[in-house]
């Protein structure tokens, strides 16, 4: 790979002991085959109109544009080092359009279901590729300026490629949708009880509030099922977004993501509730002060059996705080590279693993013909490829220090086979509606108005705002950094009214002092 993008190249006394290979990129002609081709099986004539068919070319020149767009304008700094866009991101956009054409029979694209206003459908084939492209390269930049920028490189893209060769208005090129897969309803019989499991079908949501109606619902039903581990989540538009994402990301196969942000964003609680939501396995390490590589292995192993021959969904989720030791992340990055780990299995379990895995082979792959008999090579592969679709890794890490920069730098597959989501601070409307929360609960009793309640709510949000204001003047000034995270915002709320309750007892215990001081006066008169 030639050097660029801060890469420095490998002097030549040291590449003169080696076999060299130079491995450049597809050309767009080649690039446009590929996923030309791709389209076309999709977009069957014989399931879809015209109108749609006909898209294909335009959504891969489009596609391509965009990113080689992206490409020269968001280059990498010291501080972006993960701005470096592949052909993977090409497959990711790619793959979410797929995710709704691959299930013609739901009529997805056909009919535009959900959407409360019926649109053409090639305008509705545009919004996805447009929520496709946002979710592939928004979701990693760092800055709002940078989203600004591609937001303008989008609608640029999207005038040139579709409304001259569509006849489309600029009002309607720009429709935007978001996408999820968990709207539908259980099934259930006249007594309660769920008969046949909702479908997850990738699909526009109606509108954000639908949605987040929905998502509230599925909180609710967590924190029933889970009555001692109750999350007191406020799902704002920032958050249920987040929470789109992750559960696009974990209810696709093989896909793993990598949560940026600091304490307190909300990125393990998010994680909890979307594999609630997607019915995953939610695994967490539990860390102990005896908990090394080899405690690491077991439970990987227990996982890779889960996902393997019992065929179940499983998101092993893991923070800054479960990695006791560098070497964790080695065994990670591995295994999202190739799906295995290197002294993982032992003799006895590579010999007993393709036997668990032979039923579901046969009735998988070869459709239960009793007659084939496979290899332990074919019931081995058979076996990774499967842990590679239901094994999830949800990794949530903050950008604070170096650690964040050097594990990118050790380990280049936590950041090229993940789809990164970076959390940014909460906007005005997170804040003022995670203090709404807590200070209009009706546990917490305040002797004021109502209207004055409210305006509390908004002054304490922007007290926040101050804080960070003031953080970044403190650093022009004397170099030093000071963290103002949600976490902090949080501690604030809870300090506030932990105060207010003293000082508001403390005013009935004046009171009565008061009282009784009165009392004896008048005795004594």
């Amino acid at each position: 790979m030639h050097p660029g993008n801060g890469r420095n190249d490998i002097p030549h006394r040291l590449k003169r002991h080696f076999f060299s290979l130079n491995m450049t990129p597809p050309s767009t002609k080649s690039i446009e085959n590929i996923y030309g081709r791709i389209l076309d099986v999709l977009f069957n004539p014989k399931k879809y109109s015209s109108e749609i068919t006909n898209m294909k070319s335009y959504l891969v020149d489009a596609t391509i544009s965009i990113w080689d767009a992206v490409k020269k304008r968001l280059l990498p700094t010291p501080q972006k080092f993960h701005y470096i866009f592949t052909i993977r991101e090409l497959a990711r956009v790619f793959n979410g359009i797929c995710k709704v054409a691959e299930k013609p029979d739901y009529k997805v694209i056909k009919d535009c279901l959900q959407i409360k206003q019926k649109i053409r459908p090639e305008l509705f084939l545009i919004a996805l590729w447009r929520h496709e492209c946002d979710r592939t390269f928004v979701d990693k930049l760092i800055t709002l300026q940078d989203k600004k920028i591609f937001s303008d490189l989008l609608d640029k893209v999207t005038k040139e490629k579709f409304r001259d060769s569509l006849g489309l208005d600029d009002d309607q090129l720009m429709t935007d949708f978001l996408f999820c897969d968990f709207m539908r309803e259980d099934e259930k019989d006249e007594y309660g009880d769920v008969v046949a499991a909702a479908p997850f079908v990738y699909e526009a949501c109606p509108s954000i509030e639908y949605i987040k109606k929905v998502c509230n619902a599925k909180l609710e039903g967590y924190n029933q099922k889970n009555p001692s581990k109750q999350m007191n989540l406020v799902i704002f538009d920032d958050a249920l977004k987040h929470l789109l994402r992750i559960c696009r990301i974990i209810n696709t196969p093989g896909g793993h993501v990598l949560l940026v942000g600091v304490g307190g964003s909300g990125k393990q609680s998010l994680t909890k509730l979307g594999c609630f939501i997607t019915d995953k396995i939610l695994f967490n390490i539990s860390l102990t002060k005896s908990y090394g590589q080899t405690q690491l292995f077991d439970d990987i192993k227990e996982l890779y059996k889960l996902a393997g021959p019992a065929g179940k969904s499983v998101a092993f989720l893991m923070t800054d705080a479960d990695i006791k030791y560098e070497s964790f992340l080695e065994a990670i990055n591995s295994m999202l590279s190739t799906g295995e780990i290197p002294g993982l299995m032992a003799k006895d379990d590579r010999e007993v693993i393709p036997l668990e895995c032979k039923p579901v082979y046969i009735k998988e792959v070869a459709g239960g013909s009793k007659s084939v008999d496979p290899s332990t090579l074919e019931l081995w592969t058979f076996f990774i490829n499967r842990v590679k679709d239901e094994l999830h890794m949800v990794l949530a890490f903050s950008p604070v220090g170096t650690k964040f920069r050097e594990r990118a730098q050790k380990f280049p597959s936590l950041f090229s086979q993940c789809a990164i989501d970076w959390f940014l601070p909460w906007p005005q409307e997170a804040l003022e509606s995670v203090s709404n929360k807590f200070i209009m609960a009706k546990e917490f009793n305040m002797d004021t108005k109502t209207e004055i309640r409210q305006e509390l709510c908004k002054h304490m949000g922007k007290v926040h705002e101050m804080v960070i204001a003031v953080s970044g003047d403190y650093f022009q000034r004397m170099r030093r950094y000071v963290y103002m995270t949600p976490k902090s915002y949080l501690s604030f709320l809870d300090l506030y009214k932990k105060v207010y309750r003293q000082k508001y007892d403390g005013i009935d215990v004046l009171e009565k002092n008061i009282i009784k001081g009165l009392d004896k006066l008048m005795e004594a008169a």
